[in-house]
């Protein structure tokens, strides 16, 4: 597993620890310029409306807030709609609850907030948190594997985005064999298709 590596745990520390450090000035600034370019790539992706469900995640640990602009994607047509993950098991991949403003959440084992109802929804665009990241599309996530597992078992496999900051752009990751590389990269700079070689 990820976190039996102590240099990529360092690394992960490190660069949580940077971001959390962020000045609220500088996190508002940072935060709405990469809403504004995740806007326009969710838009461009689905402008054929093929992508009515999107997978996000509660902001944790200082990561952009993107809660104000899944509700404003979902206000765009009436069939869209949007999940937060649900943890089964340790194991296990990633369920997808139904998320609306008004949901009612409660803190899941790590203290991050979950629907307590609603339907269980399979995402056709996925917005994956990121730690560090490389142009590739390699993420430094937490060290659990849930995305991972949770990207292997979805069929079809969808659009995965990576929204992070750039503080968290790295030259390299050295993959692991369960590592899924993204497909789009976000940040305050803009949205970067990962580059296969």
């Amino acid at each position: 597993m990820e976190s039996a590596h102590p240099d990529r745990q360092n690394l992960r520390q490190r660069l949580i620890a940077a971001r959390e450090a962020l000045p609220a000035a500088e996190r508002r600034q940072l935060e709405n310029a990469l809403l504004q370019h995740l806007h326009s790539l969710l838009e461009e992706l689905d402008a054929d409306h093929r992508h009515s469900t999107l997978g996000f995640c509660w902001p944790f640990r200082g990561e952009p807030d993107l809660r104000p602009l899944v509700t404003t994607w979902l206000t765009g047509e009436p069939s869209r709609r949007a999940g937060l993950p649900v943890v089964v098991d340790q194991d296990l991949p990633l369920s997808f609850r139904r998320w609306a403003p008004d949901s009612v959440v409660a803190p899941d084992r790590y203290g991050i907030p979950t629907p307590v109802a609603g339907e269980a929804l399979q995402a056709s665009l996925l917005l994956i948190p990121v730690n560090g990241f490389d142009a590739r599309g390699y993420r430094l996530g937490y060290g659990g594997g849930y995305f991972d597992r949770t990207l292997e078992s979805l069929s079809p496999p969808p659009q995965t985005i990576g929204v992070g900051f750039e503080l968290g752009r790295l030259p390299h990751i050295a993959e692991a064999a369960h590592d899924r590389p993204l497909d789009w990269i976000v940040t305050e700079a803009g949205a970067f298709k990962a580059e296969r070689s």
